[in-house]
């Protein structure tokens, strides 16, 4: 199974979330707010991510969790997919989705997850 492929199973499963293009490569929003895309290197994908996150994941594994120059300033940083387990990129992901999901549908879904 391809990287994006594990990505898709578990976005695709969140409340809202929709597959679309973005920068010509799949991705997925919540009413028109990105929280990830596969990026034009097919090992990594573009992620959104809280900047304290960011900064900490970022420091832990470096050859993981990349900002480049061109993410410094947004809140998003590329992530080697192949190098974490299904649990991790499913947390990852689910973090990314909370941060564009209307706090509704994030609450039903930790009421439903719980």
């Amino acid at each position: 199974m391809s990287d994006f492929k594990r990505v898709s199973d578990i976005a695709s499963r969140l409340p809202g979330a929709e597959q679309s293009i973005s920068w010509g490569t799949p991705s997925f929003k919540v009413r028109n707010s990105m929280f990830l895309r596969q990026h034009e290197d097919p090992d990594l994908i573009v992620l959104k991510v809280a900047k304290e996150e960011r900064e900490a994941l970022t420091g832990e594994r470096p050859e993981t969790f990349i900002v480049t120059p061109h993410y410094e300033n947004y809140a998003y940083m590329l992530v080697r997919t192949a190098d974490l387990d299904k649990q991790e990129l499913r947390e990852l992901i689910t973090d990314a989705w909370r941060l564009v999901a209307p706090k509704r549908a994030v609450r039903a879904y930790d009421d439903g997850a719980a």
